[in-house]
């Protein structure tokens, strides 16, 4: 039997699967597995079709990802009534506030649109193989040189291709590559531009100027067939300066009626529709964004791009209220600031909070809208089902988003979907080819796997690309260490940065930290203290640990018990006050613990300990909830709990874990104390590679 992917099916627990997917649904509904819905995505026009419903509770208590396939004339759009029971049953436990109220209000208003799936049983054409094939219909837009005289005038120039960009990204009958992606090509030098469509797998290259002086600019474009260097179309613009929104949709619309493809009348609307009708707004928002695009877990300087960032914006939308891309970047920065706990504080959620309702009021049915909805439940309330809602509907207005994959990604990592999140991030990869984040996020969820080999590939393809890349060198140099617990690749990649630019400290300050403590290097140690520069110490993208703690574990290593409780105590004083503020933040709260054992206060440890597993279990968070039970067992281990430290080990050496790695266990200072221990032992053998049991 043949299904509409073109490949053999066979029955058995097939059937069973889909019995479970249809007890799912009611009357006319077209239910299928997420496996299923994945086959079917391979084929671009499937893509738009595809409705994420999220899990599923079915017989005996096993849990399926759904997907609703539905059109105008087949299928039923509605949730069915059992995932509706689910979610209010869910939105009932956790009861958010008022933005959860708002939100969910306009998610009940749009239903996503309809279309044509009568072709379900006759689409056979397979997709195309990467490698083999350029789609016809696919573009890069490259930065636009800036012939301006003010050279201040350059990001006036990127915010008009980047508006470009944007407009020819919201057609889903054309593949556009991101933005994080074109931008590395810079303007004003020759550019191979067969090489670089190859580069990035487009048939298509947008090139252009932008000269703006005085009251006027002119704009000039030209759209070019990469395969054969065959000019397609070019145009001048030459008009008043407030009419620049409107060239940038004219450069859009000429493009798609150039390459022909499909225009509905809802992407034509959003091409038309202006970001702002503010010009200083507009030059605030893209100074904002290109630094918010230079953030991610692993960058030494994300907060402070992230706050320069914030503070553009907040110009930006003050200066127009009604500037929907500039909110969305603002939740966009709010949130990430909070979720990788670089400033994980009720405050932050609020103006989170502020900056995504600010965007459902001004238009609720955008699909940045739902994108912005679609993060913020996920960075400030691991709300993952009502995330992955907004995702689908985002995917489907914002067809050539890298972002939509990308939070697909990591929601999968902290649901537990660990074979689904390396997917999502290659999927968006295809879309942002050249985005060295999405190789570091598949690089992340590899080291939890413990699956080192694919962990060394994913970093390897990015210094193909980046060969020269800081942060980059550094984790893969990290892999031989959390590998086979060899730290000479790492002691190498930061002697060769330092020598070629001894400026480049503050960007292995970490790594070098952690070196030191591996190779109990004293002298290293202060060293790497001192390029830290009073910042947070970094234990894992989830457990910050604050610069006087992270003294007071150097003093402990050399043995100096009054420098280390000294520094320990102004550890502990900052702390306090971050869990005083929010009490049930687990993260904090096993840091608290951490500090108080090496204090000696044995009981506020593991009471500490404790209680920040209760309060983020496994099942709530797989990604972060491994981190903690990892320093509950050095809670344990410090204050002389080694039963329980070895059993607490042993537990959490089942899960798939960031900090839990041979390198670290055998190597660390950490562990010191059960250092003999044969339980111990057995725990570190067991996570060995087999070269190193020998």
């Amino acid at each position: 039997m043949i299904d509409v992917t073109g490949k053999a099916n066979v029955a058995g627990a097939g059937i069973n699967m889909a019995q479970r997917v249809m007890d799912c649904g009611d009357g006319g509904h077209i239910l299928l597995s997420k496996h299923v819905a994945e086959d079917l995505e391979q084929y671009p026009h499937w893509q738009p079709y595809l409705h994420e419903l999220g899990e599923c509770e079915v017989k005996h208590g096993v849990r399926v990802s759904v997907v609703n396939l539905y059109t105008e004339e087949l299928g039923n759009p509605a949730v069915p009534e059992k995932l509706k029971a689910a979610r209010v049953a869910t939105a009932a436990r956790r009861k958010r506030a008022t933005f959860r109220r708002l939100s969910l209000g306009v998610l009940g208003l749009l239903v996503a649109v309809a279309a044509f799936s009568f072709l379900l049983f006759r689409y056979k054409q397979p997709p195309t193989a990467p490698g083999l094939a350029v789609p016809e219909k696919s573009i890069a837009v490259l930065p636009f040189e800036n012939l301006s005289e003010e050279k201040s005038n350059a990001y006036f120039a990127d915010g008009v291709q980047d508006e470009i960009l944007t407009n020819l990204a919201k057609i889903a009958d054309l593949k556009v590559i991101s933005r994080i992606s074109v931008i590395q090509y810079k303007s004003g030098v020759a550019r191979n531009v067969r090489e670089i469509a190859r580069q990035l797998g487009v048939a298509n290259i947008v090139e252009g100027s932008v000269q703006r002086t005085g009251n006027r600019v002119r704009v000039s474009g030209q759209l070019v067939d990469a395969r054969n260097d065959v000019h397609l179309w070019a145009e001048h613009y030459d008009r008043p300066l407030d009419d620049v929104f409107a060239i940038q949709s004219e450069i859009a619309k000429a493009i798609a009626e150039q390459l022909r493809v499909k225009l509905s009348s809802g992407e034509k609307a959003a091409i038309e529709r202006p970001p702002t009708a503010d010009l200083a707004a507009f030059d605030l928002y893209t100074r904002a964004k290109t630094l918010t695009l230079q953030v991610s877990y692993i960058g030494a300087r994300s907060k402070d791009n992230l706050l320069q960032a914030i503070e553009l914006l907040n110009q930006a939308v003050a200066r127009d209220p009604n500037f929907l891309l500039a909110y969305c970047r603002l939740a966009y920065a709010h949130d990430f600031l909070y979720i990788t706990n670089q400033d994980h504080t009720p405050a932050r959620r609020a103006l989170a909070d502020a900056a995504v309702q600010k965007v459902l009021q001004l238009q609720p049915d955008s699909g940045e809208a739902h994108l912005a909805s679609a993060q913020h439940f996920y960075s400030c309330y691991l709300d993952y089902d009502h995330a992955r809602q907004e995702l689908a509907i985002a995917q489907r207005m914002l067809p050539n988003s890298s972002q939509v994959f990308e939070v697909a990604g990591v929601i999968d990592r902290r649901q537990g979907h660990w074979e689904d999140s390396p997917r999502n991030f290659e999927r968006a990869l295809q879309i942002d080819p050249r985005n060295i984040s999405l190789f570091h996020h598949m690089s992340i969820s590899y080291q939890c796997l413990r699956r080192y080999e694919q962990m060394a590939a994913a970093l390897d393809r990015a210094l193909e690309l980046f060969p020269r890349d800081v942060a980059t060198s550094q984790a893969r140099a990290r892999v031989d260490i959390e590998w086979h617990a060899d730290t000479k690749p790492l002691h190498r990649v930061i002697e060769t940065i330092l020598a070629e630019d001894p400026s480049a400290a503050p960007l292995v300050a970490n790594s070098w930290l952690y070196l030191a403590l591996y190779e109990r290097d004293f002298v290293a140690a202060d060293r790497a203290l001192v390029a830290l520069s009073g910042n947070a110490f970094l234990l894992s993208p989830n457990i910050y640990l604050n610069h006087a703690f992270a003294e007071g574990l150097i003093a402990r290593m050399r043995g100096d018990a009054v420098a280390a409780r000294s520094a320990f105590n102004a550890a502990r004083a900052q702390q306090e006050e971050i869990v005083r503020v929010q009490p049930d933040y687990a993260l904090g709260l096993c840091v608290l613990g951490l500090i108080d054992a090496g204090l000696g206060r044995k009981d506020d440890a593991l009471r500490e300990g404790r209680r920040a597993l209760e309060l983020l279990p496994i099942d709530r968070d797989a990604f972060a909830a491994p981190d903690i039970m990892h320093v509950f067992s050095m809670i344990c281990a410090w204050t002389g709990e080694k039963d329980l430290a070895c059993e607490q080990l042993a537990n959490a050496a089942q899960f798939p874990s960031y900090l839990l790695t041979y390198g670290r266990l055998r190597l660390l200072p950490f562990w010191d104390p059960l250092g003999g221990d044969p339980r111990f032992e057995r725990i570190v053998a067991s996570l060995a590679p087999k070269e190193a049991t020998k």
